[in-house]
C-alpha cells in the first residue's frame, strides 16, 4: 500500500486486536502492523433494532405508561472509532482499519470516520454471501469497482481491498481494482461456512480457524499475480510458521496476515516466524526480502505452464508412480 513495514507479517483483523495489551505484546513479539477489526455495518443495524426492542419491550403494560426509559439511541460506530483511535496512539507500528458496509452512501461516510482516527490505511473488506439466484457476476463485480472509486475520491489513506476467491475470474477483478486505485490486495478473505448438527438437526458456526496447507490458493494468485499489479500483494489464510511467510515472498507477496497461528500458539509465534524467516535469508545468502521476493512468481519461473493446470496433470502422473510403488492394500 506504499506503507513502509520492518518486516511482512501483520496481524489480521479479529478479536486478538480489541485488547490494547494483548496489541503491545503483539508488537514486542515483531509484528509490522495491525489491521483492526472489521466495522461491520450491518451489525450495528442489528444492535440498534435490539436497542429499540427493548426500550420499548415494556410500553403497554400500563394504559398511562409511555415508556420505562428515556429516549436512548444507539451510538452507532462510535464505539469502535473510539476503541480503533486509542490503539493507534498506543502502538508505534501501522494500524489499518477494516470496513464493512451495507450500502454504497455507509461505504463513503464510513471511510471518511475511519480516516479521521488517524489510521494508516483501510482495508475493505469485501466479504458477502450472495444469495440472489438472478444476480450476475457482472453486477457483483461491478458494483464493487464503483464502490472502490468512490472510497479512494473520498479519503486520502491508502485504501486495499480483501477479497474472497468465489470470483469468476479473479485475475480481472484484481486487474479492474488494480486500474481504479486499489493500493493493495489482501487476498484471501476466509469466509466463515456453515455446518450441520446432525444430533439436533440445525446449523451452527464452527469456530473456523485455518490449518497449516490453507495457503496454497493464496500462494497460487500471489505467483500469478506478482509483477502485473500497481498495488501490492497480501497473502491471507493458512500462514501458521516461517516456512509458509517465506514460500508467500518467493511467489511474489510483499506482506502477509496472520491470525490462526496466534490463537493456536500464542503471541511468541509471530517473533517464531520471523527467526524462522532470518535463519532461511541467512543460509541462503540473502541480505533483504527484496534479494528473493517474486523469485518464483510467474514471470520468473522457467516453466511457461507454472501456476496453470499443467501443473495438475503433472501432479496426477507423480501420484501414479506413487500409487505403483506403495499400493493401498
Amino acid at each position: 500500500m506504499g506503507i513502509e513495514l520492518k518486516n511482512p507479517i501483520i496481524i489480521g483483523a479479529s478479536n486478538l486486536v480489541l485488547d490494547v495489551e494483548t496489541v503491545k505484546k503483539l508488537e514486542k513479539a515483531g509484528a509490522a502492523a495491525i489491521v483492526y477489526k472489521s466495522l461491520f455495518e450491518e451489525q450495528l443495524h442489528l444492535e440498534a433494532a435490539e436497542l429499540e426492542e427493548e426500550l420499548h419491550e415494556f410500553d403497554n403494560l400500563h394504559a398511562e405508561m409511555t415508556s420505562l426509559f428515556p429516549n436512548i439511541e444507539h451510538s452507532g460506530p462510535k464505539a469502535h472509532l473510539l476503541a480503533l483511535k486509542k490503539l493507534k496512539e498506543s502502538v508505534s507500528i501501522p494500524v489499518f482499519a477494516s470496513l464493512n458496509c451495507t450500502y454504497d452512501v455507509s461505504w463513503v461516510e464510513y471511510a471518511k470516520y475511519l480516516e479521521e482516527t488517524g489510521v494508516d490505511g483501510l482495508e475493505l473488506n469485501f466479504y458477502s454471501t450472495i444469495s440472489d439466484l438472478e444476480k450476475s457476476p457482472a453486477e457483483i463485480e461491478d458494483a464493487r469497482v464503483e464502490i472502490l472509486k468512490k472510497v479512494k475520491a473520498a479519503v486520502k489513506i491508502p485504501v486495499s481491498v480483501k477479497l474472497s476467491s468465489f470470483y469468476t475470474n479473479m485475475m480481472n477483478v484484481v486487474y479492474r481494482m488494480d486500474k481504479n486505485g486499489a493500493d493493495g490486495f489482501v487476498l484471501f478473505n476466509r469466509l466463515f461456512q456453515p455446518d450441520i448438527d446432525i444430533k439436533n438437526e440445525k446449523l451452527r458456526i464452527p469456530y473456523n480457524l485455518s490449518s497449516k496447507g490453507d495457503n496454497r490458493l493464496a500462494l497460487r494468485f500471489a505467483g500469478l499475480l506478482s509483477c502485473n499489479l500497481d498495488g501490492t500483494i497480501c497473502s491471507n489464510t493458512g500462514i501458521h510458521d516461517g516456512e509458509d511467510v517465506i514460500s508467500m515472498l518467493l511467489a511474489g507477496a510483499n506482506a502477509v496476515q496472520v491470525v490462526s497461528t496466534v490463537y493456536k500458539n500464542g503471541v511468541i509465534q509471530v517473533t517464531r516466524m520471523l527467526e524462522e524467516v532470518s535463519a532461511w535469508m541467512k543460509e541462503k545468502g540473502y541480505e533483504k526480502i527484496d534479494d528473493f521476493r517474486g523469485k518464483l512468481c510467474k514471470k520468473n519461473v522457467d516453466d511457461p505452464h507454472a501456476y496453470r493446470r499443467a501443473q495438475y496433470v503433472d501432479y496426477l502422473m507423480k501420484s501414479k508412480e506413487y500409487l505403483k510403488k506403495y499400493p493401498v492394500s
